[in-house]
């Protein structure tokens, strides 16, 4: 028998042996790579290493390509972070943040942070990443120049873009287009400048490079090709930049985004083997063996990669070099697949063209899409898509592969679900068919294999694969390849609840569930439905009491309470709140129509409580910006007092009515456009919906009032009127699907009553009428409405009897000695039934 314990000196007891020394893994970076480095280390041996991370941020990991995102506004950070801080304690990770690593001793195998603590070491890993490149002219120091790499950039930019004034974003490569993009939708005027002919010419040829700039353009930003820059100028602070050319831009804001070089100072300092990157070989080992390297500060082969593809090979390998042995990295084909300002393009292999080298190319120019595929002896060697990649990865799939295209070359530019089908399109079949080890998830690096062995493994949902192996948790660019492969994988099975995601992460109950358990179980309040649901967070979170606050009120009305703790804070405030902290109030005017009473009340408002901004808004109202939260309710006061009541410009809820003047003024005009908006309105406002709603009506098919791209518009004909459904006007721009055509006002105020209680009762929280639609179907809306008399009836008074309940002015209710019998000295607004009678 071995001997493994030891003998205690004083009672004789055996004692257990001491635990091995596990070696100690220090990690320089707290970044993608390095983080992604010590969950592939994890997964394959959570009991290998002690681990430390030393993060130069003072924060956990996070994902800087939605950096972007977070600049625009559409995320904060709480959305981009990838491992919090429960991730770290539990898998025993020492998280040293905000204290770089200023020196590696290779001799004595330590490494000093900044701070001077000093860390021994049995294996160091290096994920220092990339520095921005700062372009070497007169001003590039003036406060006011920034880059555009992480938290601390994009927190300078917002507060930049708190003053508004204009920026030059110089590079118009992805991180300079991103930049332009969130700047602009921030309130500044932005220009960019761009030395090359072509905007993002490493990625796209110079016709996708036009389309990109051409859309960029018609979003308000300046693209200037070709311009090289002399100076940034300046006394004290940025106040502008010089082109080589003479022509000068002001500026209070300069973003350097013009590339990125491989961080390698520490490994230079530390005597490491050092090219352009830190130079690696197969498993990741620099030239020192107990020393790694991976990410954007490598060298491999003489390529040094900035994509995330590549990183994560790398991490890959080096994991398993670590654990269950090497594997080894050979280097990366890569493609490039992006959202740029939230347009779409890819790009693979030399579209250069060349000796031999043929063009494929399809533009449909009225939709803004491109595709150009580059073939050379019946192989793919290169591609380039703009607007509509969702054919990306089988071009770079068949590039990779090298495989014969000749018997499918008429088809080819078409997509795989053509030239897979012969020429019918069968998008199913053609995901099906796609490799195992064809890439889904660019951002995160995973497979089609690795998506369906999640699926395989019980991940039913699309939240489910993305907890999984992250598929689709990024820029979510993947989202219907993803969808595509739960749909083919589980076949019949990925139908009705299990083909929807869950309502949020405190329940496995989708939000179709949701609705119908309200029902079945006559629940009433949001703390019985969790109770009941069995919700594993007893309070819930931001996204799941707002959708359960609606699906009660829509279910329940005048019989559920609404919850105001549970609404959004525009909601709650009754008021749309802005970036400096203050508020807009937007009254509603009714068809867009106003009086002297009305304009003389809101120039009052505007005077009394300084407000800095008053404009006219696309929904033809008026908004005042800047009222601090502390006059709003004075603010409501003085509006209710002439007659106003909320536009709920802030809520889920009918926003406006437009419309044109119709047969009244105008000589096109075939019916009172503004007269049947006015009674709409008057019907349906202070409806709460699952998303924001807007409605039009034109007075002829000219369609001034852009009753086409509205959730619901009416387009006035000589015979009546044509009712439309499901537009929108936003970032994807959708046009309406006929729903059919009536003769009367009265009819054309019945189905649009109908259609709405449909949308309310039917669509999930947060949906919009345009996917609800390409959700379900068109002809299902046709059939429900249009065909069936009956339950377009009953749609129609639930409805009115939902809005008996609901048009109370929050105005009125939260404002100081607010009149509750607004209402009554209004005269215009009465009792619904009334109304609808007319």
């Amino acid at each position: 028998m071995e001997f493994t314990g030891r003998l205690d000196q004083e009672d004789g007891a055996m004692a257990p042996a001491a635990a091995p020394r596990k070696p100690h893994l220090v990690v320089i970076g707290n970044g993608m790579a390095g983080c992604r480095a010590v969950e592939e280390v994890l997964a394959r041996d959570a009991g290998r290493f002690r681990i430390t991370i030393f993060g130069a941020e003072p924060r956990v990991n996070y994902n800087r390509i939605m950096l972007s995102p977070l600049l625009a506004g559409e995320k904060c950070f709480d959305d981009i972070v990838i491992n919090d801080q429960a991730w770290y304690a539990d898998n025993g990770i020492e998280l040293v943040a905000g204290d770089a690593v200023a020196a590696i001793d290779r001799q004595a195998r330590t490494v000093t942070s900044a701070s001077g603590r000093c860390v021994p070491y049995d294996k160091l890993l290096i994920a220092t990443g990339s520095d921005p490149f700062v372009i070497p002219v007169p001003g590039k120091d003036l406060p006011g120049v920034v880059t555009f790499r992480d938290m601390d950039d994009v927190g300078a930019m917002l507060r930049a873009a708190e003053n508004g004034g204009h920026a030059v974003v110089i590079g118009g490569g992805l991180l300079g287009l991103e930049a332009a993009h969130g700047l602009t939708l921030r309130g500044m005027g932005v220009t960019v400048i761009h030395l090359m002919s072509t905007l993002m010419e490493r990625q796209l040829d110079e016709a996708a490079g036009w389309l990109l700039k051409t859309a960029l353009e018609g979003r308000g930003q300046t693209i200037l090709t070709g311009a090289d820059t002399a100076e940034i100028y300046g006394d004290g602070k940025v106040e502008g930049v010089r082109l080589k050319d003479g022509r000068d831009i002001p500026a209070s804001l300069v973003v350097m985004a013009v590339g990125i070089r491989p961080n390698v100072t520490l490994a230079k300092a530390a005597g490491l083997a050092v090219g352009r990157g830190i130079q690696v070989d197969d498993h990741m080992v620099t030239s020192d063996a107990d020393v790694l390297a991976v990410g954007e500060c490598v060298e491999h082969r003489g390529a040094c990669y900035g994509l995330v593809a590549p990183l994560w090979e790398m991490c890959r390998a080096l994991a398993d070099g670590l654990t269950t042995g090497p594997s080894g990295y050979e280097g990366s084909v890569t493609s490039t697949k992006l959202k740029v300002a939230g347009l779409d393009v890819f790009s693979a292999g030399d579209f250069s063209g060349g000796d031999g080298a043929e063009d494929i190319v399809l533009r449909d120019a009225a939709r803004g899409h491109y595709r150009r595929v580059v073939v050379k002896e019946d192989r793919v060697v290169g591609a380039v898509l703009y607007g509509d990649t969702a054919d990306g990865n089988w071009y770079f799939d068949l590039m990779k592969k090298g495989e014969d295209i000749s018997s499918i070359r008429d088809n080819l530019i078409f997509g795989q679900a053509f030239a897979s089908g012969g020429g019918l399109a069968d998008p199913k079949a053609a995901v099906a068919a796609l490799s195992d080890d064809a890439e889904i998830c660019g951002c995160n690096g995973v497979s089609k294999g690795q998506v369906v062995a999640c699926i395989d493994g019980g991940a039913a949902t699309l939240d489910a694969v993305r907890a999984s192996c992250k598929a689709s948790a990024s820029c979510g660019s993947c989202t219907g390849l993803v969808e595509t492969l739960l749909a083919v994988t589980l076949g019949d099975d990925y139908s009705g609840e299990r083909a929807t995601k869950t309502v949020c992460k405190c329940t496995s109950f989708t939000h179709d569930d949701v609705r119908r358990e309200i029902v079945a179980q006559a629940m009433k309040s949001i703390p019985e439905v969790m109770q009941k649901l069995s919700w594993t967070t007893p309070d819930g979170c931001s996204s799941c009491r707002p959708a359960l606050n609606y699906y009660l009120l829509c279910a329940w009305p005048g019989e559920y309470v609404d919850d105001q703790q549970s609404r959004f804070v525009n909601e709650r405030m009754h008021a749309n709140i802005q970036k400096d902290g203050t508020y807009s109030v937007v009254p509603r005017m009714w068809g867009g129509l106003t009086n002297p009473r009305e304009l003389r009340a809101i120039a009052d408002v505007v005077e009394k409580y300084d407000a800095p901004m008053v404009k006219v808004t696309g929904g033809q109202r008026i908004d005042i910006f800047g009222i601090r939260k502390e006059d709003l309710p004075a603010v409501w006061a003085d509006l209710n007092a002439a007659g106003m009541v909320s536009g709920h410009a802030y809520g889920k809820a009918l926003r406006t009515v437009k419309t044109c003047v119709g047969s009244e003024w105008c000589r096109f005009g075939t019916q009172d456009s503004t007269g049947l908006g006015v009674k709409v309105e008057r019907m349906t406002w202070g409806s709460w919906m699952p998303h924001k709603f807007k409605i039009a009506v034109s007075g002829c098919p000219r369609n001034c009032a852009e009753a086409t791209i509205k959730d619901f518009g009416v387009v006035c004909v000589d015979s009546g009127y044509e009712l439309h459904v499901g537009g929108n006007g936003g970032i994807k721009v959708r046009a309406t699907d006929l729903l059919c055509k009536v003769g009367t006002e009265r009819e054309a105020m019945d189905y649009c009553a109908a259609f709405i209680q449909l949308y309310r009762e039917e669509a999930r929280y947060l949906e919009r009428t345009a996917p609800w639609i390409e959700r379900v179907g068109v002809e299902y809306i046709r059939q429900r409405i249009a065909d069936d008399g009956v339950g377009r009836e009953a749609l129609t008074a639930r409805f009115l009897y939902s809005q008996s309940f609901s048009q109370d002015d929050p105005w009125a209710e939260r404002a100081e000695g607010g009149d509750r019998q607004l209402h009554a000295h209004l005269g215009e607004v009465r009792p619904l039934a009334s109304i609808a009678a007319e």
